[in-house]
């Protein structure tokens, strides 16, 4: 990072599906126009206990929706809120040179096409989004086009987060701190990889989190991501103290 450009005193990576919006928006394309909810839900079991892996179970997914692609964004449109408190969570970022960094494992013409419905074109153009792509098939249907298709996470976040923290340039001494949001299956790779992870309530994150004895911080909404991040940019807490959960005793969340 050059001199003349300020070091960020925090940089925020967040899952889209599911922590940025509401709801996410590739099980929402499933459960209504793919194979449903209970067919869903048993790929899901099947990750968490290891016996499949998330670029394979994705990839079934998909395959059961037939609806044409640009048909899938503008249903997404109509039904996919975006989290409450997130507007004014990058507001204060921006405001705060804090850089808002997407890292998904949907797909970027999903993303971006919901952020400018979200945010307007002008604003949606600023956030820098790490994800899949679509590739479009010769008899007209279309699937997901992987980042990192080698990897059993079709897009390894652990690699895109280490990548962009290493190649980072900093004075000494001016390290910014490193957040993640997530709630899924799909952030398991990177639920190691930043100084602090907030996972959602009630979601799947948290079950691997527990299992694997990795320390983070419950949230409801973007609200309380955001006091969270003030609080430690503004020194009035450590990340120590913000963390809910320590390795000894991650088992309380779940009660």
């Amino acid at each position: 990072m050059s001199s003349s450009i300020p070091v960020p005193p925090a940089i925020v990576f967040s899952d889209w599906d599911g922590t940025i919006t509401s709801l996410d928006s590739n099980d929402y394309l499933t459960d209504n126009l793919g194979f449903g909810y209970d067919k869903r839900q048993e790929l899901n079991v099947e990750m968490i206990a290891g016996r499949l892996n998330f670029r394979d179970a994705f990839v079934d997914m998909l395959k059961s929706i037939n609806t044409p692609f640009p048909e899938c964004i503008e249903i997404l449109k109509q039904n996919i809120p975006l989290d409450p408190g997130f507007k004014d969570f990058y507001s204060w970022c921006k405001s705060h040179n804090i850089p808002v960094i997407v890292v998904s494992s949907g797909m970027i013409p999903i993303i971006k096409a919901l952020l400018v419905s979200y945010l307007g074109e002008s604003e949606a153009s600023q956030i820098t989004i790490y994800a899949n792509d679509v590739k479009y098939l010769e008899d007209g249907t279309w699937t997901i086009q992987y980042r990192h298709p080698e990897s059993g996470f079709g897009h390894d976040k652990s690699r895109t987060i280490r990548k962009y923290t290493q190649e980072m340039e900093y004075p000494e001494g001016q390290r910014p701190k490193f957040f993640y949001c997530g709630d899924g299956v799909s952030d398991l790779s990177a639920a190691r990889e930043t100084d602090l992870l907030f996972a959602k309530k009630g979601k799947d994150l948290i079950t691997y989190c527990v299992q694997e004895k990795v320390p983070f911080t419950v949230f409801e909404d973007f609200k309380e991501i955001h006091a969270y991040v003030q609080d430690v940019v503004e020194g009035k807490k450590t990340m120590e103290e913000i963390m809910e959960v320590s390795t000894g005793d991650m088992e309380k969340t779940t009660h």
